[in-house]
Order: C-alpha cells, then structure tokens, then sequence
C-alpha cells in the first residue's frame, strides 16, 4: 500500500476529532445514554461503545515488572517417583571416639551402639493456573484497521509473562505479613501487599501483645486493594490484630517457609512452628510431625538473623554471619537474593572501600540470570566475596512487629545445590472453544504449571530479617 500524501495524512488524523467512522450514535469510550442504543460497560468486549477501547492502536505497552530472577535462579529438575525424602539431622551420641588396646576403667573398648536421626519430609506438587479469554466480537474487532491485531495470540502473550510472575511471587511470599489497614468485622482484613497471600492459605494473626488466634483460611481472592476475605471467626476481635502469619500454602512453598526454624525471635514472642499456645504460629512445610525447627542444631533449622521485630540497617557483618554459618553446616553460598532497595544500600558500603586499579565490566551468572554489572578489581559492586548477587522486586519485606511497621526487603543466602524447583508437569497451554460449555461466544485459554520448591539441606539456607528500608 502507497503511503498516503500530506493532505490525505491530515484528513484521516483529523477525522475521529469530529465524527465516528461508525456513526454519530457511537462515541469512544463512554456509554451511550441515548435511545438507541443499550451498551454495556466500557471495554467489556460486547458493549458497542468499546469498540475503540477493545481496537486502539497496534501496540499494547507493559508496564508491569515482569522479571522473575529468583525462580530463573533455581534449578529445574524431573519430580521424579517420589512422595518426599529423608534428612539426616543427627550424627547420633557417642558413637565415635578414639578406641583403646584395652578397656581404662569402667569405660567400654568399642563405642556406644547408636543410629542417626532421619526426619521423614513429605513434599507433594502443587498446581498454579493463568487463565485469559476474549470474546467472538472483540477477537473480530482487534483485526479492524487501528486494531492490535491477533488478540489471542496477544493475551497468550502477556498470560505467560503473568504466569511465570505468578510463580516467582509466589515463591518468594512473606512469612509475616504486616496489615497495614485492618477491618473492623472478623471476616476480612487489608493487606499491603495482594501479592502477599493466595487463596487456600491457612492463616493466623497477632499482635505484639496479644495471644495468638486461631486458624484462618482465605476462600475467596484477594482484591488489588488488598481485601483479604477469610472463613473462621476466631476467639478475638480480628480489628485488634496486626500482623497475619501463613502456616500452610494453597499453592507453592516460599522460599521463606524453607529459611525459617522453631521460635524465630520475633517481636511481641517467639515464632512457634510446633504449638501455636504461647508463640506464633510458623510455616509447617517442612516440619516433621514430631520434631521442631530447632535453631543452632541439627534438626531442619535453617540459619536466621532477625532481631526481635526492630529494624536495623544490612551491614557485612550479618551477611558474612550468614556466609560463614552456612559454610560452617557444610554447605557453599551460591547466591544471594536480596530487593533493590538492600542492593543500593550494600552498594554504598563497598563504595567506601572500593580502590580503582583499573576498570572493566564484569558480570556472573548464576542459573539464567546475570547479576547488574560491576567492577573486575577492588571489590566487586555485582558480588560479595565472589558470590553473585541478584536483586528482585519480589523479595518479602520484613515485617516489624515491634512497632508495627513495614520494613525493608530481606536478604537472602542460599545454596542453590539443595534447593530446587520440581516439574511434576512443564507447563501446559489448553484452550476452549466450546461456547456451549461456556454459555458464552468467548474463547478461553488456560496456562498451569505443576510443581513444587523443594529443599533437602536446610542448614546450608540462611536469612537477614528485620531490616529497615
């Protein structure tokens, strides 16, 4: 087609300022008032005035954050015929030392007949789902001239990105979320962050003062305003709570119910994964039946560095506390996950260190992701002590229960060897035709993923909470 002249140009730019090419009755956007027509709401895809709201422009800009780095950054593997695992969390007592020729005193020649302690984890897959459609006349309507085209291939499209942003959140969820505005009846309540709970989750909630309530499940989805509907009353006005703590997920396991123990010093008590009498209720993924997350042993207790719910800024010496304890439990720091608002901050304490001996740029990689640049001499902007470090705007931000308060992004370091993402099923693309079934001229497609975060070294995981913004 011939490009059109200066005059013709100027005509059809000019048009829609004075008339409709579908005639006067049917203006862009707004609903008709008039009596002839009877339109539905504004870009439903069947009301006539959002005809040009379903067809503007050729191009539909993101401007949502689509970056998923931290589910980019653990390893994919086959789930495998298997419903758990089994973790050593005990060398057993006395059952090595030095043997002598002879017994000495009331000592015995060989050492004490022990086994080790095996904690049975069960792990099953869970299913996370996207859904997207469009209807008969807006998929007609999208191929007319100014028109974004295919919109199915379109909405498939931005599906995915959604999808796979889905999982990052989800695997990335808080442990202890902060309720910044809190109803007053006792079957809902606001959260800051949407993103913060799924629909299915079993939740409890406190105050700094107040006894832990009883369980919570949310059973319905979570507004974009953050209005969490939830079924149980519990024994207390849920208007004095602030603070909500998920002990069991309705879809993918966070990253911090894996970096957690039994009795986390939190402000207003102690996190309590074993009984929620007394202290506050913790995640139960990964916990035995039997057995509590104990710190500093053994047991399936990852290393945490909190401090009681009062904030206090990131400084080297936590993450190399963090670095240290995981190297200490056998263990290799891969990577470390943090939010932008810690990396800048980490940034400026190596920048007052920093020496220049020359410059060049200089990333690593670690799964598919690649860390921000940075400097190959002096001390590395991109890494600490060699280890990549990758920001997400995902990371939980660390709720400060001594006041109340949401703080800043927690950090994170992992050794990705023992931790992995398990496909029980890739992720599969399904779509419905079928307008009976549906009782509707819509197409509807559906993307979900079966899978599961899996962990089979917990003491080689480690966390900074309690962190200001």
């Amino acid at each position: 087609m011939a490009n059109p002249s200066l005059n013709e140009f100027i005509a059809q730019s000019q048009r829609g300022l004075y008339q409709s090419v579908f005639g006067d009755q049917i203006n862009k956007g707004a609903a008709y008032t008039g009596t002839n027509f009877t339109t539905g709401t504004t870009g439903d895809g069947t009301s006539l005035a959002s005809i040009f709201t379903e067809t503007y422009g050729r191009k539909v800009w993101q401007a949502l954050n689509n970056q998923t780095r931290f589910f980019n950054a653990i390893p994919r593997t086959v789930w495998g015929n298997t419903a758990g695992w089994r973790i050593r969390t005990d060398r057993g007592n006395e059952r090595s030392r030095p043997i002598t020729e002879s017994a000495v005193g009331s000592a015995n020649l060989l050492p004490t007949v022990d086994v080790s302690n095996i904690e049975v984890v069960s792990s099953l897959p869970r299913i996370v789902g996207t859904t997207f459609g469009a209807s008969v006349l807006s998929v007609f309507n999208a191929q007319l001239e100014g028109g974004v085209g295919d919109v199915l291939a379109m909405e498939n499209e931005h599906a995915q990105l959604d999808h796979m942003k889905e999982i990052n959140t989800e695997l990335l969820a808080p442990s202890l979320i902060h309720t910044s505005v809190i109803g007053g009846n006792a079957t809902s309540f606001t959260i800051a962050n949407p993103n913060s709970l799924n629909v299915g989750d079993t939740i409890y909630s406190k105050t700094t003062t107040a006894a832990v309530d009883t369980a919570r499940t949310v059973i319905s989805s979570i507004s974009s305003d953050g209005l969490v509907t939830h079924a149980g009353t519990g024994g207390t006005s849920l208007a004095a709570f602030s603070t909500v703590f998920p002990v069991k997920r309705g879809g993918l396991t966070s990253i911090e119910d894996v970096v957690a123990y039994d009795s986390i010093p939190v402000g207003g008590g102690a996190w309590n994964s074993g009984s929620v009498s007394g202290g506050i209720a913790g995640p139960k993924a990964y916990t035995a039946a039997t057995t509590a997350r104990v710190a500093g042993s053994w047991s399936a207790a990852a290393a945490v560095k909190a401090n009681s719910g009062v904030g206090r800024d990131i400084s080297l010496n936590l993450i190399d506390d963090c670095i240290q304890t995981i190297r200490s439990n056998g263990g290799e720091p891969k990577v470390i996950i943090m939010g932008h608002d810690q990396y800048f901050k980490l940034e400026r304490l190596l920048n007052s260190q920093q020496r220049y001996m020359g410059q060049e740029e200089f990333q690593v990689g670690v799964g598919s992701e690649r860390t921000f640049p940075g400097t190959q001499t002096g001390l590395v902007l991109a890494t600490y002590m060699g280890i990549p470090i990758l920001p997400d705007a995902d990371v939980a931000k660390s709720t400060l229960l001594a006041d109340g308060s949401e703080g800043g992004s927690n950090v994170l370091v992992l050794d990705t060897d023992y931790l992995e993402m398990a496909v029980a099923q890739p992720t599969q693309y399904i779509e419905n035709r079928d307008y009976f079934a549906v009782d509707q001229l819509t197409i509807r497609g559906l993307l979900y993923t079966m899978g599961e975060l899996r962990c089979r070294n917990f003491i080689t995981q480690a966390k900074i909470m309690d962190l200001n913004a």
